[in-house]
């Protein structure tokens, strides 16, 4: 990666990522430590989901270029609003959770875009092999 720059979005991606794990080990520390019973289980399932989806962003965010790795990027993104937000707000503020199968399903489409941003040949590595 030295002397290419990295586009904004996905630094942007990256630097969001990172603030999700953040936001996730909060949420776990409430859901363990402060939590009503009936709320664990979704803040638990939501800061799992979002911390290790945070994590994927603030990795591959930087390091993948590419019309699938931006589709990833932007499905994970839109997952871990509507999934992990829906449940967090379900368990706060007893909002629907209508919106997390649609999150769910935006992580399973990240992550299989992400298989196919990392099967695209890389240009720069081809032309250094001939």
């Amino acid at each position: 990666m030295t002397g290419t720059r990295v586009p904004a979005i996905h630094r942007f991606a990256a630097a969001l990522g990172a603030v999700f794990c953040a936001v996730a080990v909060g949420l776990g520390a409430y859901a363990a430590h402060a939590a009503p019973d009936v709320a664990k289980s979704r803040l638990d399932t939501a800061a799992l989901h979002l911390f290790f989806h945070g994590f994927a962003l603030a990795v591959f965010a930087l390091r993948q270029r590419g019309r699938w790795a931006s589709a990833s990027l932007v499905l994970w993104l839109a997952g871990c609003i509507s999934f992990s937000g829906s449940l967090v707000a379900g368990a706060l503020w007893g909002a629907s959770t209508a919106m997390a199968p649609i999150g769910g399903i935006a992580f399973m489409l990240g992550w299989l875009s992400c298989a196919m941003a990392m099967l695209q040949p890389n240009t720069a590595d081809d032309v250094a092999v001939r």
